[in-house]
């Protein structure tokens, strides 16, 4: 199986490879591909799935399932899925391992491409090693202004942690755009800014955040 395969399979779904790992992974495993939204397209598609649109709760989740099952049964792979658990699979370890996604000076992952914005909605294992080209060195590495550190309008990094309650308290406050736009501090991010990730798909991840 060759990656050109699995990133045209994938587009097909308004999907993309967000990284390939190699080590690390589960028995029988050679390679596993991460998949993430394809942007800027993967918001009206999704939108106007059924699971979106029947309005039984977890869209996305649901989405995710049914999409990427259906390519693993065409790709003779096996899929797994940040949800269902517990347990859960191990999608920020396999993620920095891809060499693809690495800390951010704010402690969340940023990505080469998608920035802030990235998000796994699942992943393809496969029997054989599939090659795929190095992975690029950290956005933030070449980030001399490194905007996601002034963004939080109530500082909720500021402990080197993320302070949910301090977050989540600040949602209501008039002037606040985080639930209609995103949260501030991923869209600082400059390769961020870049993705084309839609705002009302922003705003629908804040409501579930909420």
């Amino acid at each position: 199986m060759r990656l050109s395969d699995i990133e045209t399979a994938a587009a097909g779904r308004q999907l993309g490879v967000m990284g390939v790992v190699q080590d690390d992974l589960p028995d029988g495993v050679a390679s596993l591909v991460l998949l993430g939204p394809l942007e800027p397209g993967f918001w009206p598609a999704f939108t106007a799935s059924p699971e979106y649109l029947d309005g039984a709760p977890d869209p996305l989740d649901r989405w995710s399932h049914r999409v990427i099952t259906g390519m693993a049964e065409a790709l003779n792979a096996t899929p797994f899925f940040p949800f269902g658990g517990p347990p859960y699979q191990p999608f920020i370890a396999w993620a920095k391992a891809s060499g693809r996604a690495h800390s951010s000076p704010v402690g969340l992952l940023v990505h080469d491409t998608a920035g802030l914005m990235i998000s796994y909605r699942g992943a393809l294992a496969f029997a054989d090693h599939i090659d795929a080209p190095a992975p690029p060195p950290s956005p933030c590495e070449s980030c001399d202004t490194r905007p996601c550190l002034t963004a939080c309008p109530v500082d909720a990094f500021a402990s080197g942690s993320y302070d949910v309650a301090a977050c989540k308290a600040d949602l209501d406050r008039p002037g606040n755009d985080c639930m209609t736009s995103g949260c501030a501090v991923r869209r600082a991010c400059p390769v961020s800014q870049g993705h084309g990730r839609l705002e009302a798909q922003s705003a629908f991840h804040m409501r579930a955040f909420r």
